[in-house]
């Protein structure tokens, strides 16, 4: 068996959501023994879309199934007593805890990090929330597109004459997954080396705002505000149409390639002259060479146009559609999506891991797992509760 990176890492899973178990998603694809503790009801993911064949169902989210692969799961009520007691021993035998709830959650029911680390000295636990654990803002409510806005990143995304955009779906809270899963490790690394554990503060917020760079440093030292960018029609940067979709067209003009290389790429000896060779000509002109340019690649396969201008060095680029994208010869030759075999789900494409290593590669193990599928397991076996007394806490809703 291949050896895995994060082997014998013993994670406390109490996320839910997206960024949450994405970031123990990251330790459990690499080897750690993630184990997820959700309430009776299940985690909120559970209950996301889509579904399998549009079927409403816990087991069946394909949000969750992708992000609680190779995990185990138990449910615990931790509003309750004997919840508390029973985590509370598996603090003990953790090396990580996980959690993203609202900064005042964790101290409400007595598991905040300074009585968590009486019962285990050498604890990491990493806390994700909207704007940290600390400052003003830290028990305010958020969704992803606040965190955008609030970052300082909406700013900058979309044309500078629309209102600010963001990305689709939720990438804030992948990122702050992705931040959590590192600091995570970084903190374990110095566990390791002093037997002292400590507090991960990750804030989504903040998460976001590490992707301002060079917008932060202009203002910093020059004063200057980045603006979104224009959409005028002769950016040669723009989203072009094409026959068969559509094609990002970025030549790389101004970076050192010649105006007059791209004339002969395309073909179009209307475009040689003083009126588009240089940008305040095709300023100038721009109605005209948008036009010029849009007439054109309405009538290019985006694909032939890909590989050929990449023949020449420019950046060029297709906007693919999900069928493109599970086609394309790049992630196939890297064997990106893996098929993994759910119980409720059957057998899916799923996306592989976000990077590759060489000696203690990333392996899709188990899929997500069912709704309190280990109780038996870690309640019963692991931690000395009989049949009996798992039969009395299921009925008292503990488990």
């Amino acid at each position: 068996m291949t050896e895995r990176a994060l082997e014998g890492v013993k994670v406390l899973d109490l996320t839910h959501h997206i960024s949450g178990p994405y970031c123990t998603k990251l330790l459990a694809d690499f080897g750690a023994d993630v184990l997820k503790v959700e309430r009776p009801g299940g985690d909120s993911a559970r209950r996301m879309a889509p579904f399998l064949n549009d079927e409403a169902d816990p087991e069946k989210s394909l949000v969750f199934a992708y992000l609680n692969t190779n995990k185990q799961s138990v449910t615990l009520n931790l509003k309750s007593e004997k919840g508390v007691q029973v985590l509370k021993s598996l603090v003990v035998e953790s090396d990580v805890l996980v959690e993203n709830f609202s900064p005042r959650v964790m101290a409400s029911l007595g598991l905040d990090f300074e009585a968590l680390q009486q019962i285990n000295p050498g604890l990491v636990m990493t806390s994700i929330s909207n704007f940290g654990q600390t400052g003003s803002y830290r028990d305010y409510k958020a969704a992803d597109i606040i965190e955008y806005a609030m970052g300082g990143l909406m700013y900058i995304s979309g044309a500078y004459d629309r209102e600010p955009l963001k990305h689709a779906f939720n990438q804030a809270q992948f990122k702050a997954g992705t931040d959590a899963a590192s600091a995570t490790l970084m903190a374990m690394y110095h566990q390791r080396l002093t037997g002292e554990g400590q507090r991960v503060d990750v804030s989504i917020q903040e998460a976001v705002a590490t992707g301002l760079r060079d917008v932060v440093n202009n203002f910093t030292y020059t004063g200057a505000v980045r603006r979104r960018q224009p959409n005028h029609s002769g950016d040669l940067s723009r989203l072009r149409a094409s026959s068969d979709g559509h094609l990002i067209p970025n030549p790389g003009i101004g970076a050192g390639l010649n105006w007059d290389v791209m004339v002969d790429f395309l073909d179009l000896p209307e475009l040689a002259g003083d009126k588009f060779n240089t940008p305040s000509a095709r300023l100038v002109n721009a109605e005209e060479l948008g036009r010029i340019l849009d007439e054109y690649f309405i009538n290019q396969n985006k694909f032939e146009r890909f590989y050929a201008a990449h023949e020449k060095r420019f950046i060029f680029g297709v906007v693919q559609s999900p069928e493109e994208v599970m086609a394309d010869p790049q992630f196939e030759a890297r064997n990106f999506f893996v098929d993994i075999d759910h119980p409720a789900l059957g057998t899916l494409k799923y996306p592989g891991a976000p990077f590759e290593m060489s000696g203690t590669p990333w392996q899709a193990r188990n899929a997500a797992p069912t709704l309190g599928q280990h109780n038996q397991d870690v309640i019963g076996s692991r931690l000395g509760h009989t049949p009996e007394q798992l039969a009395q806490m299921r009925a008292m809703q503990i488990i």
